[in-house]
């Protein structure tokens, strides 16, 4: 990393609004040029300077483009984390350029509320019909065999299902669990599982309407973690995963199945998808980042997508907390 093309490429109004915006997640090409009132090649062409200067990185995934910060406060190289650390204490000591930040965090999250609530409407028409429109993408039967295995002869303990849908994992691993907690946002699906689950002891069962990016569980609550087909409509899956490593004991397993990355495109339209699946690299760095020691992953090729199947265990180290503290940061 040079000075002089770091200087440059922060000598700019905007493309300080982009990098505090890229502290702490994430961001669609698009979603950057909505916050920001500007046209989409006006954005690329500051995301280009800000990735020449080594300030950020891209990530192409279909036809959408993602943008990361490729530094931070504890990370190299050194005249990276002093960018860092300087835009930092500059949206704590400019109270003007505080207010705009903030603003463009407010607009971002009604961008992004306006999304969630499009996706929770997919959800509602669609809860009873959940099961028939997975297996168009992914058979059932081979992906459950392929999950247990991965998890493992022995007993789950307390398990979370973390947007369980129907519940159909719930109640495929609940005999090999002491207990099991089923957790969905949206109230149709619920209700649905809750009726295919009925026939389990109560007392082992509960049924929790909650957000995956903020769980209603104490810390190091659970044995196992699973999702299951869910992690494709996080539009942060960071902050998922990162809240996973919260509820999970130090020794806990997860277990993530979901597609490889893909050019599906119309999946994004047509069933709310918000990743177009995830590649192996991205993968374990965000297991990484979460706090999670990742082992080999499993891949079960289709007509068209492949499923894999990647698993953890959680670290006890505070790597989770490294993240959650990056996340409150000013």
């Amino acid at each position: 990393m040079r000075l002089d093309p770091l200087l440059r490429a922060l000598a700019d109004p905007t493309r300080l609004r982009i990098m505090r915006l890229l502290a702490n997640m994430e961001l669609a090409v698009g979603e950057l040029a909505q916050v920001l009132g500007q046209s989409q090649p006006r954005v690329s062409r500051h995301i280009r300077i800000l990735c020449d200067a080594g300030l950020a990185e891209r990530r192409k995934e279909g036809s959408w483009v993602f943008l990361r910060a490729a530094i931070g406060e504890q990370r190299a190289p050194p005249l990276g984390a002093a960018a860092a650390r300087l835009l930092a204490l500059g949206e704590r000591d400019d109270a003007a350029f505080a207010a705009r930040c903030a603003e463009d965090r407010r607009h971002l999250a009604a961008i992004r509320a306006a999304r969630e609530s499009t996706a929770a409407g997919y959800f509602a028409r669609h809860a009873e019909e959940w099961d028939d429109l997975r297996v168009l993408h992914s058979p059932d039967a081979p992906v459950e065999q392929a999950l247990a295995e991965a998890l493992g002869p022995g007993e789950l303990g307390s398990l979370l299902d973390i947007g369980t849908g129907t519940g159909r994992i719930a109640e495929l691993f609940a005999p090999r669990a002491g207990h099991v907690t089923a957790l969905d946002k949206s109230p149709e699906m619920l209700r649905i599982a809750r009726a295919r689950l009925q026939h389990l002891p109560a007392e082992r069962v509960d049924l929790v309407q909650g957000d995956f990016a903020a769980l209603p569980f104490a810390a190091a609550s659970f044995d196992t973690v699973l999702f299951h087909q869910v992690l494709h409509y996080a539009q942060e899956p960071e902050a998922a995963l990162a809240e996973a490593a919260r509820v999970a004991r130090p020794g806990a397993r997860l277990a993530i199945v979901d597609f490889a990355a893909h050019d599906r495109e119309e999946l994004r339209e047509r069933h709310a998808h918000a990743r177009l699946g995830f590649s192996d690299e991205q993968m374990l760095s965000l297991l990484s980042e979460a706090g999670f020691a990742a082992q080999t992953p499993a891949a079960l090729p289709g007509r068209e997508l492949t499923v894999k199947i990647w698993t953890a265990i959680r670290s006890a180290d505070t790597a989770a907390e490294r993240t959650r503290e990056k996340a409150v940061q000013p």
